[in-house]
């Protein structure tokens, strides 16, 4: 074949991905414009995915695996795709993320943005978006990061739902994100939140200070076995602790903090008087 690239699988997860997509392919004689129209996407997207060009996405997986009849079995494409995303992000958050769609219950932090278990699928384009005018993710990694917000949220959506308790600094209801209507919509979400039966909404206002136990973004896990988990992270790394002992600490900072926050029908009043445009 004229042009034919090699592939090397060990140069990394989406090159091993590319080359598998290949032999799987040629392994049942199609072309890169047979497996195109089963799969829905362009030939040449198809090339680009195989030699490494573009990296693939969820749905792209999906659909791989319709294809090839792989849907339910233990060596997906979409599984590939997991080990991919999960090398991209920081340590310790695939794992977090696992454990927090089987948790009884979800306490969190968050400085500065909506958190994504919180978030409008309009929000989470505009961060995602953002990140790509920057530079610092590809469009198709802006549209998988919306996907795995869609994906948490999904997970808690479960017939036994875990409890939920979210303390926001004021930080991420004032700082504007997108349009109006999007910030708008947005808050109204987060009040939605609060009158749901297994949710606690409560904002950190500024007027805390000093008493404000934490400065970074947290998330806390119960497990169905009173076992807890944490879940911190900076600009640069992540981590997941899994000893009780050391969480109990972080747990009874998080107590405090919910102590010195506004209630949640001050909360939402807030939320609220930002809706109508009072300061």
């Amino acid at each position: 074949m004229v042009n034919r690239k090699e592939l090397n699988p060990e140069e990394g997860p989406e090159a091993a991905f590319g080359a598998r997509l290949r032999s799987s392919r040629e392994a049942l004689g199609w072309t890169q414009d047979q497996l195109a129209e089963r799969i829905g996407y362009s030939s040449t997207h198809i090339s680009a995915v195989e030699t490494g060009r573009k990296p693939p996405t969820v749905r792209f997986s999906r659909s791989a695996d319709a294809a090839f009849d792989l849907t339910g079995t233990a060596d997906t494409f979409e599984q590939a795709w997991r080990e991919i995303r999960r090398g991209s992000l920081l340590e310790g958050f695939p794992e977090y993320v696992v454990n927090e769609g089987r948790a009884a219950e979800v306490r969190l932090y968050e400085v500065g943005i909506v958190p994504g278990l919180l978030q409008t699928p309009e929000y989470a384009s505009v961060l995602a978006d953002s990140a790509v005018r920057r530079g610092t993710i590809t469009e198709d990694q802006a549209h998988e990061r919306v996907a795995v917000v869609a994906e948490r949220q999904a997970a808690l959506r479960r017939t036994h739902p875990p409890m939920i308790l979210a303390v926001l600094d004021e930080s991420c209801i004032r700082r504007p994100i997108g349009e109006p209507a999007v910030m708008d919509a947005q808050l109204q979400r987060l009040v939605e939140f609060a009158e749901l039966p297994n949710t606690v909404l409560q904002v950190a206002n500024f007027g805390m200070g000093e008493r404000r136990p934490f400065n970074l973004p947290l998330y806390i896990l119960t497990m169905a076995d009173r076992s807890l988990m944490s879940y911190a992270e900076s600009a640069h790394r992540g981590h997941l602790e899994r000893d009780s002992t050391f969480v109990l600490p972080i747990l009874g900072a998080y107590h405090q903090l919910q102590a010195h926050a506004l209630s949640q029908a001050a909360s939402v009043d807030l939320i609220n008087q930002l809706r109508k445009g009072t300061p």
